[in-house]
C-alpha cells in the first residue's frame, strides 16, 4: 500500500488531542476528534461546527474527505451535514467538522470524541471541452431513480413485492 506523508499542526490548546490515526490496519478512514473546551449539545434537527485542533498540510493533488462515522450515525443519528466534507491541498485552516442531529435526543459532544473519518484521495484534474451535443448512450438523460428500486422490473401483488 502507497503512503504519502501529511503534515499536521496542532492549534494552541489541542496539544492533548490525538492526532488522527488508523483504528486497524485495513481502516481506510482516520478518526478526527473533537477539540472543544467544553461540551457542545446537538439538539434534534439542530447542527453544530465542532473544531478538531489540527491544521493539515497535503500534497497538490491530494484532498481529505471528511465523513461521518457509522455507529454515530446508527445509534445516534448524527451525520455530517456536507458529507462528504473537502479539504483542498492549499486550504491551511483548522479542520472543522459540521454534524446535524438526525436523531430523536439531543446528542453531546465532548473533548477528544472521535467524531468523524478523514479519509485521504488522489484527485484529477479535469478540462471541460465544449461540444454540440454529447454521445448517446442506451440510459440517456434518465435519472433519479428511473431503474426502479432493484435492477429488474418490480411488480407489486398481494401487498408484496415479486421481481420479474
Amino acid at each position: 500500500m502507497r503512503k504519502i506523508q501529511i503534515y499536521l499542526e496542532r492549534i494552541a490548546g489541542a496539544k492533548d488531542i490525538p492526532i488522527p490515526d488508523y483504528m486497524t490496519d485495513g481502516s481506510s478512514g482516520m478518526d478526527l476528534y473533537a477539540n472543544v473546551d467544553k461540551d457542545i449539545v446537538i439538539q434534534p434537527g439542530e447542527s453544530a461546527l465542532v473544531p478538531t485542533g489540527i491544521k493539515i498540510e497535503l500534497p497538490q493533488g491530494y484532498e481529505a474527505q471528511i465523513r461521518p462515522r457509522s455507529g454515530m450515525a446508527l445509534k445516534h443519528g448524527i451525520t455530517v451535514l456536507n458529507s462528504p466534507g473537502t479539504i483542498d491541498s492549499d486550504y491551511r485552516g483548522e479542520i472543522k467538522v459540521i454534524l446535524i442531529n438526525l436523531g430523536k435526543k439531543e446528542f453531546t459532544v465532548c473533548r477528544k470524541m472521535r467524531i468523524a473519518q478523514m479519509i485521504i484521495s488522489r484527485i484529477w484534474k479535469a478540462e471541460m471541452i465544449e461540444v454540440e451535443q454529447l454521445k448517446n448512450t442506451k440510459r440517456g438523460d434518465g435519472g433519479f431513480g428511473h431503474t426502479g428500486l432493484v435492477k429488474n422490473i418490480i411488480k407489486e401483488r398481494e401487498g408484496e413485492c415479486e421481481i420479474k
